[in-house]
């Protein structure tokens, strides 16, 4: 009996590319150190627990430069090497450059928060559960099966959940973490039962595979299937924020501390939409006919929801500027929905992909700079209003000039000329793909959000009430204006750096 275990088990031992996965598991790896070193590092040396964890992304983030020569697989089948559970290629390195570079800038916002907070914060769990996430964030856009896909989304959203809730005794931020908890583990639920459908109707987990079975599913397995399909998307257009799942985000941007709402503003969204590319693109291309016109829907209806709600927040209320950012954030979330749904349409699924890619790049610099300001702001302005932003440029003209620029680009006017080509790339891919009423339906939004953009623009160069607040400029904050800031304009100035990324290699 013992021969035929031992070449079973030699066939089932596979080498691991170390390199291809070494991304996640440096930030994995930091994550555990900083948790352990923060048992023995004294109280007065807590922040170095930060800089490791700074140091750590960084390197995570450096480690995407060796990886450029190729596409690399790892976790792959015995009997089928192209069949794998890990592929690092050019939509992987592009979405873990967005994600390790934008959770880099958010712990650079999180050093001086930590410093702020006074112990409200403690630094060990926040730094482990920042990292955890991270890992999880990197994991996904290289996950090609099913079960690693939902692996990765809760190692990158249950950390989350605690991290908004940590500050001590804030029951704002413990309100926020619930309905966050509650809300995103209800579609959890409902997109493992419909990946269980597809499993069942499929009898495998990698999306290239379930790719071509699920296209010969039995007559009498149709129904399951696409209920599984339809139940799937479900969990994924929570993770996007996309109306009607959208509910948690402005409370829940509120109650979490400033760093973690700019994470989840970017990371969050990046997770969920590769998510939802790998999912519809790839493993559920013969299912376009219910996914493309679901997702068109919810990419119309989520930019209107979005904008419309950030256009009726009141610049003397507390917190508006933060309720502002997280709106907009959902009004942003239905433009980045509306390529993936013209994939479903498009005789080119890679440049409409592509053009999601762009445009998430081109957000996720922008938004992080929009709230690095807003992180700057809050420290002397503690109820962070939208008023409260009136004569910026007279107490920190930096500041000022870099957030109006920053809103600009999300507005998508010059000077912030990224933001303008980005918008077009995506408003050309609905065009091409023949989606002619979600161009229009763009169109009309993009003038919405002129309004709350440009009347939020105008007020940080208006005469201060009063005496302008000089605003001190720590090191970690002044370094993530400043390189959100020099990422703007160097892509204003060469817009093509991003939209070369429409050839994803994703096909």
């Amino acid at each position: 009996m013992s021969s035929p275990a031992q070449p079973l088990a030699a066939s089932l031992a596979q080498s691991v590319d170390w390199l291809a996965i070494a991304p996640p598991t440096i930030v994995a790896v930091v994550g555990l150190v900083v948790l352990v070193a923060d048992l023995f590092v004294a109280e007065h040396r807590k922040a170095l627990l930060g800089w490791t964890s700074v140091a750590g992304l960084a390197a995570a983030t450096a480690m995407l430069l060796p990886l450029l020569d190729g596409d690399r697989s790892t976790f792959c089948l015995t009997g089928d090497a192209a069949v794998c559970s890990y592929t690092a290629d050019r939509f992987t390195l592009v979405l873990q450059f967005l994600v390790l570079g934008g959770a880099l800038l958010a712990a650079l916002l999180s050093v001086t928060a930590l410093k702020d907070a006074r112990k409200e914060l403690p630094e060990g769990e926040y730094w482990f559960l920042l990292l955890s996430s991270a890992a999880g964030a990197a994991l996904l856009p290289a996950s090609r099966d099913l079960a690693t896909l939902i692996v990765a989304l809760e190692v990158a959203s249950l950390p989350a959940f605690a991290l908004v809730g940590l500050k001590y005794g804030d029951r704002k931020s413990s309100e926020a973490a619930l309905k966050f908890f509650l809300s995103s583990v209800t579609a959890t639920a409902v997109s493992l039962m419909g990946i269980s459908f597809v499993y069942a109707t499929t009898g495998t987990l990698y999306l290239t595979q379930v790719a071509d079975r699920i296209q010969n599913v039995d007559g009498q397995f149709h129904t399951l299937a696409q209920t599984g399909v339809v139940l799937t998307l479900v969990g994924f257009a929570f993770k996007t924020a996309a109306v009607p799942f959208h509910f948690w985000v402005p409370d829940t941007y509120v109650g979490a501390p400033l760093p973690i709402a700019a994470y989840l503003s970017v990371i969050g969204k990046a997770v969920g939409f590769s998510g939802l590319i790998l999912v519809t693109v790839v493993a559920l291309p013969s299912y376009a006919d219910v996914w493309g016109p679901a997702l068109a829907a919810l990419a119309a209806l989520t930019m209107t929801v979005g904008n419309t709600g950030a256009l009726r927040q009141q610049a003397a209320r507390a917190y508006s500027a933060v309720r502002l950012l997280a709106w907009s954030s959902v009004g942003q979330a239905g433009y980045l929905l509306v390529p993936i749904a013209a994939a479903a349409y498009s005789g080119d699924a890679e440049k409409s992909i592509g053009s999601t890619v762009a445009y998430a790049l081109m957000y996720g610099a922008v938004n992080l700079g929009a709230f690095a300001v807003a992180a700057l702001v809050g420290r002397t302005k503690v109820l962070n209003r939208v008023a409260d932003y009136r004569g910026l440029y007279a107490s920190s003209p930096l500041s000022a000039l870099l957030l109006a620029f920053f809103l600009l680009c999300l507005a998508g006017l010059p000077p912030g000329i990224i933001g303008l080509f980005a918008k077009v790339t995506v408003f050309s891919a609905a065009v091409d793909a023949g989606l002619g009423w979600l161009a229009v339906v763009m169109a009309v939004n993009v003038v919405i959000a002129l309004f709350y953009y440009l009347q939020w623009t105008a007020l940080l160069f208006r005469a201060p009430e009063g005496e302008p607040v000089k605003h001190r400029l720590p090191g970690p904050v002044t370094a993530a204006i400043a390189l959100t800031g020099v990422i703007g304009i160097a892509l204003s100035g060469a817009p093509q750096l991003v939209l070369r990324f429409t050839d994803t290699g994703l096909f």
